[in-house]
């Protein structure tokens, strides 16, 4: 059986903020545990205790995972992954562009392109890439 893809991010120190954005964005029930509130917490020198060991923020069949990179050396963002959405709606389309261009990076403006899709790309405040489509009836 073959499942979603759950995408799995990698933030510096800022992995709390991120995935409290994105839960603004996108709604949903949103985990996070610190490493100072986990059980390998001894395994982690304790400067390191505040950053998030793991995250989940579920919608639905919508999943994301993140965590900061707790001691696994520099983080670099590169563009090597974007998550793709599927808009249900134009209003989801164009509130989810609004939301995620907010002090972000539009790679490709929404708009309608020549599959008959409104689509666009975004880089948003935290490095991440979107690609937003709602396929136009």
């Amino acid at each position: 059986m073959i499942n979603a893809i759950q995408p799995y991010l990698h933030f510096g120190d800022n992995c709390k903020e991120a995935m409290h954005f994105y839960q603004s964005v996108f709604g949903g029930k949103l985990e996070i545990t610190s490493i100072g509130d986990s059980p390998a917490k001894d395994q982690f020198p304790k400067e390191l205790h505040d950053q998030i060991l793991h995250s989940s923020l579920i919608h639905g069949q919508f999943n994301i995972m993140a965590s900061d990179m707790c001691g696994q050396g520099e983080l670099k963002q590169g563009n090597g992954v974007q998550l793709s959405l599927h808009c249900s709606s134009e209003e989801e389309i164009h509130r989810l562009y609004q939301q995620l261009t907010e002090k972000g990076t539009v790679l490709s403006e929404l708009k309608k392109e020549f599959w008959g899709s409104l689509f666009a790309m975004i880089i948003d405040r935290f490095g991440v890439r979107w690609m937003l489509s709602y396929e136009l009836q």
